[in-house]
């Protein structure tokens, strides 16, 4: 059982010290679709639809940051002086996920929750400390304690129209795209080789 607990340990540290924040990189890049990166679709000739998708550990100022910057990026290379925000969405996607107690479940010792019903009174329920009561074990809910994670990532986009020239000056929405690549470069993460 130490042995078991150790191993349990040592593979959530070693994943845990593998798990970064997403790099700015394209989604097509190697191990990207699963950290997250940026993409592009072209609407018009001077119309573009940008992505930015970042993994659990990637804030949503990172993602908004980055998709910014690739914005930026984008226009330059297209030959165009600046970009306009048409469009922008910012989503938070949360999932749960539930694994039973690598310490406490199936012997109880966890946290528990009692549980009237009707015809047994009451009782304690999922298991935990009276794991052998209410809804313990062979019931169908697994007995032992269950540890639930929340898990947030951000996703934003953004239509970006682009130009010829000075921005316009009377456009809050409007974006100098070298004067972006310049002063965010130093705020960029790259992908280690």
């Amino acid at each position: 059982m130490k042995r078991a607990l150790i191993a349990v340990a040592a593979a959530a540290l070693a994943l845990s010290a593998c798990e970064t924040a997403t790099p700015y990189q394209p989604i097509t890049a190697q191990k990207a679709s699963s950290s997250g990166g940026y993409s592009e679709q072209q609407i018009e000739a001077n119309r573009w639809k940008v992505e930015f998708s970042g993994n659990s550990l990637t804030s949503r100022q990172t993602v908004e940051r980055y998709l910014l910057f690739r914005s930026a990026q984008l226009s330059l290379a297209q030959g165009f002086d600046w970009f306009q925000a048409v469009d922008r969405h910012t989503e938070r996607k949360t999932d749960y996920y539930g694994d039973s107690d690598p310490f406490f479940g199936g012997w109880g010792g966890g946290p528990s929750w009692s549980l009237y019903r009707s015809g047994f009174g009451w009782g304690s329920g999922f298991g935990g400390y009276g794991g052998f009561g209410g809804f313990g074990y062979g019931d169908g809910f697994g007995g032992g304690t269950f540890d639930i994670e929340q898990v947030s990532r951000y996703q934003a986009s953004v239509e970006v129209l682009m130009g010829h020239g000075p921005k316009p000056a009377d456009n809050p929405h409007a974006y100098d795209a070298r004067s972006v690549v310049e002063h965010l470069q130093g705020t960029i993460q790259y992908p280690k080789t």
